[in-house]
């Protein structure tokens, strides 16, 4: 069965080679919807797979919803009807945007079908599960990292997210929190650089030629890292410098050691882990209401099982992550 499914990367699990190793019965219509946001973004490139992979080994169809036309409510929405007329058995769902999804919310729980909230945290709504990371405590440890790292002492810079973002937020008062916790670092300026690398570079640069001295660079999340990381290169400066998301954009500067380590916001596992209660909904077995992944800070030590490609990953299951 491979029809095409307009505005929709779908992925048809090989279902009778994973019932092998599948112990649960299989439903007789076991088909997981799962919406993402950003066809570019690799956060969302590794949610896909998560899923994708975790539908495999259970023995599942998977198909993939997300907009053709940019990150829009309206195209979301769109793909939501779609979605709804097919009669997926579960949906795992990452809103566009968490503050205009409820319309979409309202529409699948009338269907009766469970839904499974992944990523940004929806509003209201009969959610079945919600599977995410803890962001400001993510950012607190990476920001401790980096401290400890400084020996306790110094001072410091922090590159904010985008204003208004829930996500950069979180991130910085998890940074700041962490710079609290050690009274002999000095937060020197704090910055949006909007997570993106030329303006992490930008307002890396102004940053060196105000101050002579910075010990460490907390980047809340990777592509800004790399943005400070050129702006330090350029200026023929050195500085501790940590990002978030542990993409494998990184992983060669965190080998390198410009790079000093990076917060996993690991969307691979959460899009296993989502997949997985879904089907656990579907097979009638006991379902958390919420898991979040453990904050882990991926650095020299730790960084190879991240840097691989998506095929290559263990999907983790639901009781390596929350021991159920």
């Amino acid at each position: 069965m491979d029809r095409p499914v307009p505005s929709t990367l779908r992925i048809a699990a090989a279902i009778a080679a994973a019932l092998a190793v599948c112990s649960a019965p299989r439903a007789q219509a076991e088909t997981i919807a799962v919406f993402t946001k950003s066809q570019g973004s690799p956060i969302f490139a590794a949610l896909r797979a998560g899923a994708a992979a975790a539908g495999k080994t259970l023995g599942v169809e998977v198909i993939q919803y997300l907009p053709s036309t940019g990150d829009t409510v309206t195209a979301q929405d769109k793909l939501v009807d779609d979605a709804i007329k097919d009669k997926p058995a579960a949906i795992v769902f990452d809103p566009v945007d968490y503050t205009k999804a409820q319309g979409a919310v309202d529409k699948i729980n009338a269907a009766h079908i469970p839904l499974f909230n992944v990523n940004e945290r929806l509003k209201a709504g009969d959610i079945a599960g919600y599977v995410g990371i803890d962001d400001v405590a993510l950012a607190r440890a990476t920001g401790g990292y980096l401290i400890k790292a400084m020996n306790g002492k110094g001072s410091v810079v922090i590159l904010d997210g985008p204003d208004g973002n829930r996500t950069a937020i979180a991130r910085a008062q998890g940074f700041r929190d962490a710079i609290k916790e050690f009274s002999d670092v000095k937060l020197l300026a704090a910055k949006s650089a909007n997570y993106a690398r030329p303006t992490g570079q930008q307002v890396t640069a102004e940053l060196l030629r105000s101050f002579p001295q910075i010990d460490g660079i907390l980047a809340a999340n990777d592509p800004m890292a790399i943005g400070a990381v050129d702006a330090l290169k350029a200026a023929g400066k050195k500085s501790l410098v940590v990002g978030i998301n542990a993409s494998r954009e990184v992983m060669d500067l965190i080998e390198s050691g410009a790079i000093i380590g990076s917060g996993d916001y690991d969307s691979f596992a959460m899009g296993c882990v989502a997949l997985e209660l879904a089907v656990r909904s579907v097979r009638k077995e006991d379902v958390p209401k919420e898991v979040m992944l453990k904050t882990v800070v991926v650095d020299k030590a730790n960084y190879a099982p991240v840097d691989q490609a998506y095929d290559k990953r263990d999907c983790p299951t639901l009781k390596s992550v929350a021991g159920q």
